[in-house]
């Protein structure tokens, strides 16, 4: 583990221009059109696994965090499998429980502790300003009121802010962890400066994934048939286009 934490700090990677986001995006659609059927046959099962998972309180989520990384390997292989000119099969959603499965698990249980701990602050930040807000309001119903919505608000705003760093920590790690050999820790942390570094292009990303998200949605939801997996591809592009 040490050299790979030497390797990891010694590990380039590029800062691309802004215009890269959308490039991503439009290398994830190109795939896409390679194999549709096994592309939504993988958005359909993902769909359900973590649909069931959501079913299931506290510990399906809990799962569901430990399996993304997981999860994530898999559709990098198969993307790898295509970018060599190779085929995608439905099965390879699978294939990172049988490749640098116990550190991949690793990173999964950092996302989670991150997120448990961003939950933990952001309730403490918004619970306080509510109970705040209630005891100022004592026997006003509005100012109480007021008082407790705007805790909320701030829990959620809270959430979101610090999730937005998490995030970046785990975007390239399962790659890093998969194509790189690296250790858990170092590999999020090089994913986090990775990310920081293309603030720029993962703007132009994260705008347009949200139009296409709206979008989406639109036709019932069975535009995500197709988006997920366009993400899937771009995720998989951003990975090449920094560190490859």
């Amino acid at each position: 583990m040490n050299s790979s934490i030497i390797d990891m700090h010694k590990l380039p990677f590029r800062t691309v221009e802004a215009g890269r986001g959308l490039v991503w995006l439009q290398q994830g659609w190109s795939f896409f059109l390679r194999t549709p059927g096994a592309w939504i046959a993988i958005a359909v099962l993902l769909i359900v696994i973590y649909g069931l998972l959501s079913i299931v309180p506290i510990l399906g989520q809990i799962a569901g965090h430990l399996l993304a990384p997981l999860f994530a390997a898999g559709l990098l292989l198969g993307c790898r499998s295509l970018d060599n000119g190779g085929g995608l099969f439905v099965d390879q959603l699978f294939a990172g429980f049988r490749q640098n499965s116990s550190n991949l698990i690793l990173v999964g249980i950092f996302y989670l502790v991150g997120v448990a701990a961003i939950f933990f602050i952001a309730l403490l930040v918004g619970g306080g300003l509510a109970v705040g807000g209630g005891l100022l309001g004592m026997g006003r119903g509005p100012m109480m009121a007021a008082g407790m919505f705007t805790g909320a608000l701030l829990a959620v705003l809270t959430f979101v802010v610090l999730s937005l760093p998490l995030l970046m920590a785990f975007w390239f790690a399962p790659a890093l962890v998969l194509f790189k050999d690296a250790a858990p820790l170092p590999a999020m942390i090089l994913s986090f400066r990775a990310c920081l570094a293309n603030t720029l292009p993962f703007l132009v990303y994260g705008v347009l994934g949200c139009v296409l998200m709206v979008l989406a949605a639109i036709p019932l939801g069975l535009g995500f048939l197709v988006l997920i997996p366009v993400f899937i591809g771009s995720f998989y592009w951003s990975y090449v286009d920094i560190f490859e």
